[in-house]
């Protein structure tokens, strides 16, 4: 008998059997299953099982937390549970059968940014290095003086780093249509061509229209159209890759297969970068503006200290909804605009907050080895920018350390936004989200930092004693 046989057994049966297996697969640590009838699933008796550190659902998928040796389990369960190997990317299609109308277009816009997010990253720490080299006036014999003034190697590395902050943020339109394209199954070169004609050097760049003295235009004799390029936004790149996604997939319908790889691109193409020049690319300049201008407007009035408390005790729940994804296009929009977002740090908070509020439960639990298990990864991931199991595995299943995790969030957030720190971009959302912030902003972030690492870990400790600690203890049946 293989070492986890029994374990599966009764996992197969607590999840409902066979028949409610729609679509199974496997994370690092966790078991991810589509089910038929959700409601069939056991979770309570699921999370007696000794193999198993917890479970959630989320996204549309009932998932349970294994810990390091889900890959063996997985392999035994599937193999007594007679359902064969399955990719992600089907789970994810399964899964949206189990989610509304929002749960869905938040799942959408997820796919989109996903994928892009890694050059994002790179990007927000691009900049960061360069605004420390190049900007930072304290060094010299007078101190005075950046590291580019004092080395030709400093000013050299700060040049040719810029090659790749351009390429990320100034074309950020490519990427972001390619995805589309990449999401909707269709033609990711035409994706990129047509990216690329939003930022063509033709085109007058977007950073320059405001101070330009003429705007070129095409003429045709009867109508004119702008040659304004859509360098670093968002909208305009969102709406025209879903008009080459959609004209593609209906040209495809229509257009026999013999000729299809001539005219399906030809009358997909010319189409979307028209269109894109004429109505999307204006209309999504005007939206995203209002985008970011009504969030930066809130975030610096005199009731930013509001908006940034009820944005940084609500983020961890709208991880939970997956409703967090939204924030990634006002992130973008913010940094194209006003060349930085007062929003990400909130987020980076946020995430710390989480992690904050397991390290108070490592030592609340510091004798219970199973559980150990599942906090110490957590926490550590959660520090490194993954919330989701400390939030799922530990802190949602208390309660107590969620609503601590949250206040502290809640007082960072008031005091970034409060002493006006801005990140360069999106970042990695924990503690080394640090080398994203603006360098002159570095020492209040890590102000609120200390808030959101100190604040949770008090906070947990003490309602960890209160009734309502005593009550989730009891609920878990653990001793205290």
């Amino acid at each position: 008998m293989a070492k986890y046989t029994d374990s599966a057994k009764e996992l197969l049966d607590l999840i409902g059997g066979r028949e409610n297996i729609s679509v199974v697969t496997h994370c690092a640590t966790r078991m991810r299953f589509v089910l038929n009838d959700p409601e069939k699933a056991d979770a309570k008796k699921i999370e007696e099982l000794d193999i198993v550190k917890g479970s959630f659902t989320n996204a549309g998928q009932f998932q349970i937390i294994i810990g390091n040796e889900v890959a063996t389990f997985y392999n035994e369960f599937t193999k007594i549970a007679g359902v064969g190997d399955t990719s992600k990317e089907e789970a994810k299609v399964a899964a949206k059968k189990n989610m509304n109308f929002l749960q869905r277009l938040i799942s959408n816009l997820a796919e989109i940014f996903t994928p892009i997010i890694p050059a994002l990253v790179v990007g927000g720490l691009i900049l960061g290095f360069r605004s420390i080299i190049g900007d930072i006036a304290e060094f010299g014999p007078n101190g005075n003086q950046t590291l580019t003034d004092l080395s030709q190697f400093w000013q050299g590395t700060y040049d040719f780093l810029w090659l790749i902050g351009e390429a990320i943020f100034h074309f950020l339109p490519v990427g972001i249509v390619w995805s589309i394209t990449r999401k909707m199954g269709t033609n990711q070169i035409l994706g990129i061509v047509l990216g690329l004609t939003l930022v063509s050097p033709q085109l007058l760049n977007a950073y320059n229209v405001a101070e330009a003295a003429e705007i070129p235009f095409w003429d045709f004799g009867f109508a004119t159209i702008d040659m304004i390029g859509y360098q670093a936004q968002v909208i305009p790149a969102i709406l025209a890759g879903f008009v080459l996604a959609y004209l593609e997939l209906g040209l495809r319908k229509v257009i026999p297969s013999v000729i299809s790889m001539i005219f399906v691109p030809l009358l997909a193409l010319v189409p979307a970068v028209l269109i894109a020049h004429v109505v999307l690319g204006p209309v999504g300049w005007v939206i995203g503006d209002w985008i970011s201008e009504g969030v930066y407007a809130g975030l610096t009035s005199s009731f930013g200290w509001l908006f940034a408390s009820v944005f940084g005790f609500a983020y961890a729940p709208l991880v939970i909804t997956r409703l967090h994804h939204m924030t990634n296009a006002i992130d973008l929009q913010l940094m194209g605009q006003f060349d930085g977002t007062n929003l990400w740090p909130m987020i980076a908070l946020s995430n710390i907050a989480q992690g904050s509020a397991v390290i108070a439960m490592i030592i609340l639990n510091r004798k219970d080895k199973v559980e150990k298990q599942v906090s110490i990864p957590a926490a550590i991931s959660c520090y490194l920018g993954v919330t989701e199991p400390a939030m799922f595995g530990i802190n949602l299943k208390y309660g107590f350390p969620f609503l601590a995790a949250m206040i502290g969030s809640s007082i960072a957030s008031v005091i970034s936004v409060g002493s006006g720190v801005m990140a360069y971009s999106i970042g990695v959302g924990g503690i080394p989200g640090f080398l994203s912030i603006q360098a002159g902003d570095w020492l209040m972030f890590f102000v609120a930092m200390a808030v959101a690492i100190v604040v949770p870990i008090v906070l947990t400790m003490v309602f960890a004693k209160t009734k309502f600690g005593k009550n989730a203890y009891e609920r878990l049946g653990k001793d205290q």
